[in-house]
């Protein structure tokens, strides 16, 4: 057998010679054939094979497959297309959301100093200010809305919380 750089050459010839090899060891034969090449089990002589005595039946258009290991029993258009089996009275109904916290004064001053820096930075000759004042000043504006607004985020606990009683939902 030749092999190339990354394997045998040619493959289909080395697949067929391991195919042949392990059948002439008994592998992959049904198990009246194998008993026939390991000896006179049915009165031929070793090695030969007994032909069947009915033809070979084709196999079906949609075969079902099996239960095994792979596999839960359960097909997959079965699985998608069936009702459910748990039945519609006994869905996870969530609880109803905290309702949202009202906004403070700040969160407003935060929203205004960035929408006017956006306002500076995209359309400066709206209000009469020339580029060269109303880009420094929109910068100015959304860099300092930003600040605010990292500024406001919470750390550390909740109020009223104990910080040594471990991990919190």
């Amino acid at each position: 057998m030749s092999r190339g750089k990354d394997g045998p050459e040619d493959v289909d010839a080395t697949f067929a010679e391991i195919v042949a090899d392990l059948r002439a060891d008994g592998f992959g034969l049904p198990e009246e054939d194998t008993a026939d090449t390991a000896g006179t089990a049915l009165g031929t002589e070793p090695g030969t094979r007994k032909t069947p005595d009915r033809p070979a039946e084709p196999p079906s258009a949609d075969p079902t497959p099996e239960p095994g290991w792979r596999s839960g029993g359960t097909s997959w258009d079965t699985t998608m297309f069936s009702d459910d089996p748990a039945g519609d009275d006994e869905h996870y109904v969530p609880p109803e959301p905290p309702p949202l916290p009202r906004p403070k004064m700040g969160a407003f001053l935060i929203l205004l100093l960035f929408l006017a820096g956006l306002f500076l930075l995209i359309l400066p000759g709206a209000i009469g200010v020339g580029p060269t004042v109303a880009t420094p000043l929109g910068i100015l504006a959304l860099a300092t809305s930003i600040a605010l607004l990292l500024l406001r985020v919470r750390q550390g606990p909740p109020p009223g919380a104990d910080p040594s009683n471990g991990a919190q939902v």
